[in-house]
């Protein structure tokens, strides 16, 4: 892994671990998916895509379902 790729992963497992206290799977996996949407800016969405694209190591749970669900948001209908 990248030094980029590094930092955003534990970027990603951070905002995973906020939300963990959430009763529900939604409000956990779309509560990471919302916040990477809002603030992160595309360069930083393309490169965790990438990574999760190359196997994703690193990423929590959470994190991962996150990221694999905005992945499917940008596959063609």
């Amino acid at each position: 892994m990248n030094d980029k790729h590094h930092r955003l992963v534990s970027m990603a497992n951070q905002i995973s671990q906020f939300f963990e206290s959430r009763p529900t799977e939604e409000e956990r996996v779309g509560g990471v998916a919302d916040h990477i949407i809002r603030f992160w800016d595309p360069r930083m969405r393309k490169a965790i895509l990438e990574h999760l694209a190359a196997g994703g190591d690193g990423l929590r749970d959470n994190a991962r379902r996150a990221i694999e669900r905005l992945a499917a948001a940008q596959q063609p209908a």
